[in-house]
């Protein structure tokens, strides 16, 4: 058997996962994409959406933590109610602010909690908060 940093020993991750496939939130997510601040408004983080030409963005706090996913559907509804002020900040939107899956979560526990909070897409943390990828539910 190889060794291992610390005297420690690799082991199986299929034995002990309880799918019995090892595999973790992190084995199947995909890259993050486009991140900003939660204080930005709106109309630029639509703008930067399109810009991107991707179907979400990942928001930060202060510190660069992940504090939410806003897709373009949230935001432009959100920009097309009556309610609506152009300096609308997008911390002050409703939107997904977790739990968000862990990197080390079980793929399967991870993609069933999805299903029962009807998520299609899922920030994918670290252990101190900080956006890693994404995970999205197939049809």
């Amino acid at each position: 058997m190889p060794q291992y940093p610390s005297g420690t020993q690799q082991t199986d991750d299929a034995d002990n996962a309880p799918d019995g496939t090892g595999l973790t939130a992190s084995d199947a997510m995909h890259a993050p994409g486009p991140q900003v601040d939660d204080h930005m408004a709106v109309d630029v983080a639509l703008s930067v959406l399109i810009g991107a030409r991707v179907p979400h963005l990942l928001l930060q706090d202060e510190d660069g933590r992940c504090a939410g996913l806003v897709t373009r559907a949230q935001l432009t509804a959100h920009r097309g109610g009556s309610w609506y002020r152009d300096r609308t900040r997008l911390r002050d939107i409703p939107l997904d602010r977790g739990p968000f899956t862990s990197s080390m979560a079980v793929l399967s526990e991870a993609e069933a909690a999805m299903r029962v909070r009807a998520l299609h897409v899922s920030p994918v943390i670290d252990e101190h908060g900080y956006a890693l990828g994404v995970l999205a539910l197939t049809p």
